[in-house]
């Protein structure tokens, strides 16, 4: 009885006020009802858990930070459907987690849907903003060290040590002490170009890993277990070569690839490839792809195009790519403009359409910094294609908060006009301007 509503607390004009009451959260119930079962504790109201994931992907928050400013923020609460105000944390954050892996891909793609839908219900987007598309790829780089030789094999055999030893195993002997002390001797003889010592020292490491895997395999008789998967690794790394090719690259993250970026601040990057699909003209994202074994450009386009036709329910009539796309995989009716570096003869219209392709290029680069694709933080496969259209989540989420701001900022300065009675030229028309 004497708990305050939020709707007594929150303007509502905000912004995220009047988002909450233009998404279709019912629909989120009916199409995310099949991704889970019936057995077990009672699950959190979807509507909570979904604005949850937007919210975070939204601000850059954690899956810890999003949960703790939910409890201090009543217009948060208000987007994720509390009547009251809240002063405790409404899951444990670890929820968001397990939560997003019962989605899996069709279900935050179907979170992607409800943003485009909610701007063409608004009169933000315009539907023949859907018919022409720009098509890039980037890199979604994993949250790993910077690979090198010397700390993978130090770290294998770390890895190796602690598990055998959870399993009861006891080693001949674990090289704790003297493999800390190659490793720093390695660190310091490169870092002083002495590059013969620092080969010898990682010489060492790689005998002691190899005498750890000797060892494990002898006390485990042929029958590895729970440690098959850490002798693999460490197999992998004991054989691999500075040239090969599908090297392990991290032991937490053994899938993640290296893809050549040849920038001279980064010559590499460690992750997987990322497809973006954006409006040619607003710019917004209507697809969103994570593609592993680092494909060529154009073997993405097919998908992408795909996947943009599934969420909007509009096919595009016209993407336009880079130099990248030649030779793509894509067979439909849409019409695949690749810009070229000579446009002698291409007609004006072509031309305009051709120089509004870099415009993905920032929104791709406001997506790696705002919307937690910098530095993917989610495990495995899976969290990478999670993550890679939850961002497009947050990218378009704060599109539309923007478009909202702006639309009530120009009725609120009409507003001012009339009740001022202004004629042209005054101080309150140049505020309106």
């Amino acid at each position: 009885m004497f708990r305050p509503r939020l709707r007594d607390l929150v303007n509502p004009d905000h912004p995220l006020v009047k988002l909450a009451d233009a998404v279709d959260w019912e629909a989120f119930e009916k199409d995310l009802q099949p991704h889970f079962s019936g057995e077990g504790r009672a699950a959190k109201p979807v509507r909570l858990m979904v604005g949850l994931q937007y919210l975070k992907y939204a601000f850059d928050h954690s899956d810890d930070s999003v949960v703790a400013t939910w409890v201090e923020n009543p217009y948060w609460q208000y987007f994720c459907g509390e009547v009251f105000f809240a002063y405790e944390p409404p899951i444990d954050p670890s929820s968001m987690t397990h939560w997003r892996g019962y989605l899996k891909e069709a279900g935050v793609e179907e979170m992607l849907a409800e943003t485009i839908r909610a701007g063409l219900r608004g009169g933000l987007i315009k539907p023949a903003d859907l018919q022409r598309v720009n098509v890039d790829t980037t890199v979604q780089e994993k949250n790993v060290r910077f690979p090198t030789d010397a700390r993978l094999l130090d770290r294998s055999r770390e890895r190796l040590v602690k598990r055998a030893r959870a399993q009861g195993i006891v080693l001949r002997q674990s090289y704790s002490r003297v493999g800390k002390r190659a490793l720093r001797k390695h660190a310091g003889y490169a870092h002083a170009k002495q590059f013969k010592r620092a080969r010898r020292e990682e010489k060492k490491l790689r005998t002691y890993l190899g005498r750890v895997v000797r060892d494990v395999e002898r006390k485990c008789n042929g029958s590895l277990g729970a440690l098959q998967g850490e002798v693999d690794k460490a197999r992998r790394l004991l054989v691999q070569k500075r040239t090969d090719s599908n090297k392990l690259y991290s032991l937490h993250e053994p899938h993640v690839e290296c893809i050549a970026k040849g920038k001279a601040h980064k010559r590499y990057e460690f992750g997987c490839k990322a497809s973006f699909v954006t409006s040619a003209k607003s710019n917004w994202i209507l697809g969103a792809q994570a593609f592993h074994g680092a494909p060529y450009d154009g073997h993405t386009l097919a998908a992408a195009l795909a996947q943009s036709e599934r969420l909007t329910g509009t096919a595009p009539r016209q993407a336009v790519c880079d130099l990248g796309y030649r030779g793509h995989n894509y067979t439909g009716a849409c019409d695949v403009q690749i810009v070229k570096r000579h446009r002698k003869g291409i007609p004006r219209a072509m031309r305009r359409w051709w120089k509004r392709r870099s415009a993905i290029e920032p929104v791709i680069g406001h997506i790696k910094a705002e919307s937690r694709m910098n530095r993917n933080r989610l495990g495995g496969r899976r969290g990478d294609r999670l993550n890679a259209i939850l961002s497009a989540c947050g990218f378009n989420l704060r599109k539309l908060l923007r478009e909202i701001a702006d639309f009530f900022h120009f009725l609120r300065c009409l507003w001012m006009l009339h009740r001022a009675g202004a004629a042209p030229g005054s101080e309150i028309l140049g505020v309106a301007a």
